[in-house]
């Protein structure tokens, strides 16, 4: 298309702004073409022009570098406590605070959905709709929900106790590390194929300042922020509060293009408050508050509109997080408490004109203590006892009543810490289940580092994950003798710095088996079947020059399921729904000037399967959907020493049509504009 041929040409040699004023024009207003393009398509060209046209030659003007992430890069998740990566064999992605602040047009499960080995379903379609995490292929109830380094749970879903993304506005996040592969020795149950930590913003860097943001973007869609934070000698504070409203667009696909479907909208308020207290150098209390509120309108099903239904949501979290340091390491203390509401209101099955709803209300308790110490010049220990407790409640329906579970787990780790470029961690977990006993779990992963450049590891690990107090106590379908699923995960890979610290590549194979797999099977929950998913990951960042920067990988993964139907016989198959084979990433970050910085971002899903209810025949078709791609490109200019902003984020710019979910819409090339400030 002309638009992607002159971005390329842009990036590659300096064109005037006349010829890329023409180039967008064309596009944008050539007859034919906006035949399928809406017209607040030339919104999004005029945007990006006035960006160009505010900007100094690029010729002349002081110019912005690019950092590339490195082994010394020091990171919390791998370890509970602070550790340079090349210190660690486990494989991390972070998402710095810089490219965060490069997302403010879009929500976290986007963001996630940018990144290697993840997929999320749900990300581009109607902003309203559930976001399901599948990292490295596994169902969503694998991976756990950090936020500020406290599980997160939500035993108010139906299914496996995944936590809602939508929940958590990117706007209040300051940095997120995704670590893979089984990390139950450290974290418990479900994090079979990986953790992701969400970290907060914190404080800000004087005792009173004032940022926020506005935007206005594509189906009617209004957001802003607003944040007070700062901090003294004893006490720093973030106080946030985000707003987003949209038109959105129909959930179900319309096939027909009959226009008789509706828009299900969307409108969501949050507010985080994050309070430091530091009464001596060696003693932090960080209690939290945090609430958010989103409601809408969703639909029948596949392919079906439903104009009268609707839902809403509530969440809040609580807790602290403190630490006592000391000479060889530090003691920390987390509480976390979470609560969350679902209501669905929606028409009487058989009689419309009825309308009922449905609460779903989910809490869940987190505490913890553990202590890091260092034992030695080059060893170290990690040792703690984690307990949780979740309930469950239904109104407006018999089948469950609130109900409860309980958990306690002690653990402990062993480090050893850089001997001639060896490293090494060997934990284990035992747990203690309030319904199904007790169990065992336990980690290897040694790593070795090459003249600080070369980085060989590997992993084995067991996890596990409990089933939720809907599977067990449900009195429709539950299964009070349910065994946790369990799993066996082998990783190993190479990650190495070359070409004087302009080239970092990370190559990484992974196999994962779970048995024990939890599903319905008529009239309820039992465990039946085995679950083996394998795969491949390749990484790299390359500075192209000091103000480019290349990002790309490749994912591949496949599973199959096998589900004992009779004692005597076995069945497998491929069964990761929704998830491609083959996954690509491209993202170039160009810091034109100081000012002026562009971006494009390219991903292509492979063809996947899904099920879809069939009513005929009342069996779930398999069904293909084909491979497509989504090109991204984001440009902002600050003013005022940074501290005044303007960006534009446009998505889907080739304008794909394709399912996430076979027979729900995805969005076409949409974006938004916005400026953010910092006082």
């Amino acid at each position: 298309m002309d638009v992607t041929l002159t971005m390329i040409a842009y990036t590659t040699h300096a064109i005037t702004r006349f010829d890329l004023i023409q180039a967008f024009y064309s596009f944008f207003t050539d007859p034919l073409k906006n035949l399928v393009m809406k017209k607040e398509r030339k919104v999004w060209a005029i945007t990006l022009i006035a960006v160009w046209l505010l900007a100094p030659n690029k010729t002349i003007a002081q110019q912005d570098s690019l950092a590339l992430s490195n082994l010394d890069e020091v990171v919390i998740t791998a370890t509970k406590f602070p550790k340079n990566q090349s210190e660690t064999g486990k494989v991390l992605t972070v998402i710095d605070e810089e490219q965060l602040s490069r997302s403010a047009g879009k929500d976290l499960a986007q963001v996630l959905n940018e990144q290697v080995g993840i997929v999320i379903t749900g990300a581009n379609s109607n902003p309203g709709k559930d976001k399901s995490v599948y990292l490295r292929g596994a169902k969503s109830e694998y991976t756990l929900v950090l936020l500020d380094g406290i599980p997160l749970n939500d035993p108010s879903s139906i299914g496996g106790g995944a936590f809602d993304l939508r929940m958590l506005p990117i706007d209040q996040i300051e940095r997120i590390e995704i670590l893979k592969g089984s990390q139950s020795t450290l974290y418990g149950t479900d994090a079979i194929a990986g953790v992701i930590n969400i970290i907060t913003k914190k404080k800000g860097d004087k005792p009173v300042g004032v940022s926020g943001m506005a935007g206005y973007g594509s189906y009617n869609t209004r957001k802003g922020n607003l944040v007070v934070a700062g901090t003294t000698s004893i006490i720093d504070y973030n106080v946030g509060y985000t707003y987003l409203k949209t038109d959105g667009i129909s959930e179900a696909k319309d096939t027909a293009d009959t226009g008789n479907f509706d828009k299900d909208g969307y409108k969501q308020n949050s507010v985080q408050v994050n309070v430091g207290i530091k009464p001596t150098d060696n003693i932090s209390i960080r209690p939290f508050v945090r609430y958010s509120k989103f409601d809408g309108k969703y639909d029948a099903g596949a392919f079906s509109d439903d104009k009268n239904s609707d839902y809403e949501s509530k969440f809040f979290n609580a807790g602290l997080n403190s630490q006592i340091a000391f000479s060889k390491g530090a003691l920390n203390i987390q509480y976390g408490y979470n609560k969350i509401g679902r209501d669905y209101i929606q028409p009487d099955f058989f009689d419309p004109a009825i309308i009922a709803t449905t609460s779903y209300t989910g809490k869940f308790h987190n505490a913890e203590a553990f202590v890091n110490y260092n034992l030695a010049e080059h060893f170290q220990a990690l040792g703690g006892v984690n307990y949780q407790n979740q309930k469950m409640n239904v109104e407006g329906s018999d089948a469950l009543k609130e109900s409860s579970l309980d958990m306690l787990s002690p653990y402990a780790s062993f480090f050893i810490k850089d001997i001639q470029g060896f490293s090494a961690e060997l934990g284990g977990r035992f747990v203690h289940h309030s319904q199904f006993g007790n169990t065992f779990i336990y980690s290897i992963n040694p790593s070795y580092l090459i003249n600080r450049k070369i980085k060989l590891f590997a992993n084995y690990s067991t996890g596990f994950k409990t089933p939720v107090v809907d599977q067990l106590y449900n009195k429709s379908y539950g299964n009070e003798n349910l065994e946790p699923e369990k799993s066996k995960n082998i990783e190993a890979g190479v990650d190495f710095t070359v070409l004087n610290d302009k080239l970092v590549l990370r190559a990484t194979a992974f196999s994962r088996k779970i048995e024990n797999v939890i599903v319905y099977l008529y009239p309820g929950y039992i465990n039946m079947d085995k679950q083996n998913d394998k795969g491949v990951e390749l990484e790299t960042e390359f500075a192209v020059t000091d103000k480019i920067k290349l990002k790309a990988f490749y994912a591949f993964v496949e599973g199959d399921l096998t589900t004992k139907l009779t004692p005597e016989r076995d069945t497998t198959y491929n069964n990761l729904i929704r998830r491609p084979k083959h996954s690509v990433g491209i993202n170039i970050g160009y810091a034109v000037t100081s000012n002026l910085f562009v971006s494009a971002n390219l991903k292509t899903f492979g063809k996947r399967n899904d099920l879809f209810f069939n009513s005929t025949t009342f069996n779930n078709d398999l069904v293909a959907m084909d491979a497509y791609e989504l090109l991204d490109v984001y440009a902002e200019y600050k003013f005022l020493a940074g501290k005044l902003k303007v960006f534009a984020d446009v998505r889907n710019i080739l304008d794909k049509d394709y399912y996430e979910t076979y027979g729900y819409t995805t969005m076409g090339i949409n974006g938004n504009v916005g400026v953010s400030f910092s006082l």
